[in-house]
């Protein structure tokens, strides 16, 4: 992340100077009314008779300094602000970036919630951080000693007081900011958890409001988002400890340098003017060392933040680029050799054992089985959402593992049962199949998926807006526009995860159809749960337990698969020859 800081080193750098420029300035004032005290007001060096002209020249030059100061103070902010913008918005790209070359595995052991929150809080506190340190850290660090040596050069004695309180103020705040530093790292855990528990609600709304859940939803929210507000005071309650401990030195500082500074009137050692000048500095120190505080809260949390980030960009892809660089002959054969396959983050189990199955170009090959046998495993490892376990899934006669991904998914279209559409139009979701399609590509598409008649007769037709989840589109209309999204991309290998569900038998019997007529050479994998849905495939496998059982055409398994006879049986037939 810092090296990307490099690049606007330069706006730090006019910030540094500008604030340098703004302390400055508040460092001359005290000074220059201990002057209009002295010998304006009280004309200690004019037989005790004040100068009016004197008050007016210094005035006037007090009003040019607060302006130049206060330009300083700004032009500072504005410095700050591009250098820790820029500098987060660069970081906020680069974890998206990193994020969505994330394998699903790996997306899933961070969780959404926590990703969302490290993208945008996370990323917020460093540039809180960055700026604070051009800025705060300048100022802070400068008002301190500039103050210190102005008070010493006021009067020696002024400094030994001085000297003396700071050590009690500087050891508090360091007690303090180690007791908060360990809880930032919780507090921004704690704010995953309540990012999480929105996300689910959002996205699962419908659900919430079906089950009449909100009430416990919102206990839920209520648990995650006390436990962020107890974590929260926590850290308030240390730091409210803080400002009137600082609050007590000063003051006391303070009442000393009156004593001090009365006895040394009397002497004439100083002056009347210099103990108001004293107090001044004092103040400004005193408040330049609270305010290192709170630099150092900030510090605190933006190292939590920044390891949480880089975490994110120091995570390495599981599944990356082979190094193949010929280019594969456009067939769409699909291989698996030996595959055994189980998810990273399961408890180890394996959920396909020794795969062994070829499907051909242009073949439509239909997958049937029960819940969580494994057939969108088998499918996933085709474009690499996940890397097998054991064995080799081969792409038109090359490992899945040596393409390019890219190239590998740019042969592969996947329309899926839970299916993900846009906050945009119909027309750009189903665009990302090919973004360059004309609109007669489109109408193809969505005639095939049998979009069409739906998506006319809305007001807006392909223009209509979809909105967020798809939740204006029933559960059919959703999968058909994803499906048209699918076929727009006119892949070499089409793969259907249950994506026609939601579609009423005919329906899906015109698409099956449209298939066969307008992508006769495509590969078509089919995962159902409905025979209806696959009867007319080429091949017909059967998984259970992570094996295939059986594979053959329909009218075959009929007569050698006991499963697909009684899956028939429950499904479709209501009498008559078994072979039908």
């Amino acid at each position: 992340m810092f090296k990307m800081l490099k690049k606007y080193w330069f706006y730090g750098l006019l910030a540094s100077l500008f604030m340098l420029g703004e302390v400055t300035m508040d460092l001359l004032q005290p000074r220059l009314m201990s002057i209009i005290i002295d010998d304006g007001v009280l004309g200690l060096n004019n037989n005790n008779v004040g100068d009016l002209s004197l008050i007016i020249s210094m005035g006037i030059k007090m009003v040019l300094i607060v302006f130049l100061g206060g330009l300083s103070g700004v032009l500072s902010g504005v410095f700050a602000n591009i250098f820790s913008q820029r500098w987060g918005n660069d970081i906020r790209k680069a974890c998206f970036k990193r994020v969505m070359e994330f394998s699903f595995e790996q997306t899933d052991r961070f969780s959404t919630g926590s990703l969302v929150t490290r993208i945008t809080n996370d990323v917020t506190q460093l540039q809180n951080l960055s700026a604070q340190v051009v800025r705060g850290f300048v100022r802070t660090t400068y008002m301190f000693f500039g103050g210190i040596i102005c008070v010493a050069m006021l009067s020696i004695s002024f400094g030994k007081v001085l000297a003396c309180s700071l050590p009690f103020v500087v050891i508090g705040i360091m007690l303090v900011i180690s007791k908060v530093s360990p809880v930032f790292n919780i507090l921004q855990k704690k704010l995953d958890r309540v990012n999480s528990v929105v996300q689910e609600n959002v996205a699962g709304a419908r659900v919430v409001k079906a089950y009449v859940k909100e009430d416990y939803e919102r206990a839920r929210f209520g648990v995650a988002n006390k436990e962020l507000v107890d974590t929260q005071l926590k850290v308030l309650r240390i730091f409210a400890f803080m400002v009137p401990v600082v609050n007590m030195v000063l003051n006391m500082v303070i009442v000393i340098i009156i004593k001090v500074g009365s006895l040394q009137v009397q002497a004439g050692s100083v002056t009347p003017g210099n103990i108001m000048a004293a107090i001044t500095y004092l103040s400004n120190i005193m408040h330049s060392v609270m305010m290192l505080a709170m630099i150092f809260q900030t510090v605190s949390r933006g190292k939590a933040s920044a390891s949480r980030l880089n975490e994110i960009l120091n995570t390495e892809p599981v599944i990356t680029d082979g190094t193949n660089d010929k280019k594969a002959p456009v067939k769409g054969k699909v291989e698996f050799k030996n595959v055994s396959f189980a998810y990273p983050q399961g408890n180890g189990e394996s959920v396909l054992h020794n795969i062994d199955l070829t499907i051909n170009p242009g073949e439509t090959f239909g997958i049937l089985g029960s819940t969580g046998c494994g057939k969108t495993s088998l499918v996933s490892l085709i474009p690499r959402f996940y890397d097998t376990t054991d064995g080799n899934v081969l792409v038109d006669g090359v490992d899945v593992k040596d393409y390019k991904l890219e190239e590998l998914r740019g042969k592969i279209a996947v329309a899926l049962q839970k299916s993900e559409l846009f906050n945009t139009t119909i027309k750009e979701n189903v665009l990302w199949g090919k973004p360059d399609a004309s609109d007669k590509e489109i109408k193809s598409a969505c005639d095939s998926a049998q979009a069409s008649e739906f998506i006319e007769a809305l007001p807006d037709s392909y223009g209509a807006m979809v909105a967020e989840g798809g939740m204006s589109l029933s559960g059919g209309q959703k999968q058909r526009v994803a499906i048209s999204r699918a076929l727009l991309k006119n892949a070499e290998i089409l793969i259907f995860d249950d994506s026609t569900s939601a579609l009423d038998l005919k329906t899906e019997r015109r698409l099956y159809d449209a298939l066969r007529k307008n992508y006769a050479d495509t590969t078509k994998i089919i995962i159902a749960q409905r025979i209806a849905s696959v009867k007319e495939a080429d091949r017909i496998a059967i998984i259970e337990n992570g094996c295939i059982v059986a594979c053959d055409n329909h009218k075959n398994l009929l007569k050698t698969s006991d499963i697909y006879r009684d899956i028939y049986d429950s499904q479709l037939k209501s009498g008559g020859d078994i072979g039908e």
